[in-house]
């Protein structure tokens, strides 16, 4: 029995030892160790939790000056071979179309606090020139879509390499920067190309339309469904691709910068949102869904 107790009380004092081992607070073998609150960690009563950091992004506004190519100038919507600026997603006039200017500023104020830049055929190495133009009207924000015709050129061989079309938007935001530092910039994706090609193909007036020349890195020979005709393609595509990802990192650097997160490269433009003249650009309808997809993005707290 004297065995036995001797052998439990050896294990005990082990026990305790390694328990003591453990702790903060220093303890002797057999002694309890010196009780905790069972509330956790002090806390100093006069200190207040951390505020959460304020944003910079303003959800409304109050002047918009856009820049970009022919979507934002609306070519083609109301007829053919024209610009048609009122029916603009972005700066329009249009109840219709109800463009992010008309949904910001509200009618009354749209003429007189924003500005419609963009040009008609225009690429990437234009839009630092463009957001000069922009910056000189110290607007509270600035659209931007461009991409697609550098991605839209001849030949997949003569598209604006990636490289190029990072320096030329770098460049863009920097001459903005210069001019109007607290500007805040909406950036829409590029389209893409290969859906629009996809519905489009399937018109008879588009594929006729088509054969005088527009986007012919991704639209020419369009009924062509062979291996080097889809090689071609999938090269276009994965360039626009390139560019989206090229605006998505570059607009992640500025604080005041917001990327629409690839909505617009993935909306899908259905026969009755494109031009009924070349089934490329957006209708009016098509115009609607993007100053819907902006709002969306820009009013998003």
């Amino acid at each position: 029995m004297r065995g036995r107790r001797r052998f439990r009380t050896a294990v005990a004092a082990a026990t305790a030892a390694l328990l003591c081992a453990g702790a903060l607070s220093g303890c002797s073998a057999g002694e309890p160790s010196a009780k905790t609150s069972s509330a956790g960690p002090s806390r100093n009563p006069a200190q207040k939790p951390t505020p959460k950091p304020t944003s910079l992004w303003d959800v409304s506004p109050g002047s918009v000056a856009a820049v970009g190519d022919s979507v934002t100038r609306a070519f083609d919507a109301c007829s053919v071979l024209a610009d048609c600026p009122e029916v603009s997603w972005a700066t329009g006039t249009d109840t219709a179309v109800n463009s992010l200017a008309m949904r910001l500023l509200g009618p009354e104020k749209v003429a007189g606090r924003s500005w419609n830049l963009a040009r008609t055929g225009a690429r990437m190495v234009e839009l630092p020139e463009q957001m000069a133009g922009a910056a000189a009207r110290r607007p509270e924000l600035v659209t931007v879509m461009m991409g697609a015709n550098d991605a839209c050129r001849p030949t997949p061989a003569l598209m604006t390499p990636v490289d190029d079309f990072r320096t030329h938007f770098e460049t863009a935001l920097a001459r903005l920067r210069k001019g109007a530092p607290k500007a805040q910039v909406y950036v829409a994706s590029v389209p893409s190309l290969m859906h629009l090609w996809s519905t489009g193909r399937v018109s008879p007036m588009g594929l006729e339309v088509w054969k005088l020349g527009i986007c012919g890195s991704m639209l020419a020979d369009a009924e062509n469904l062979g291996a080097a005709a889809e090689r071609r393609r999938a090269e276009v595509q994965d360039r626009v691709v390139a560019y989206n990802r090229v605006l998505s990192e570059v607009c992640a650097k500025d604080e005041r910068c917001r990327y629409d997160g690839g909505a617009v490269f993935g909306f899908r433009f259905d026969g009755g949102q494109l031009s009924p003249w070349d089934w490329f650009h957006p209708s009016r309808d098509g115009q609607a869904r993007l100053a819907e997809l902006a709002y969306r993005r820009i009013t998003k707290e």
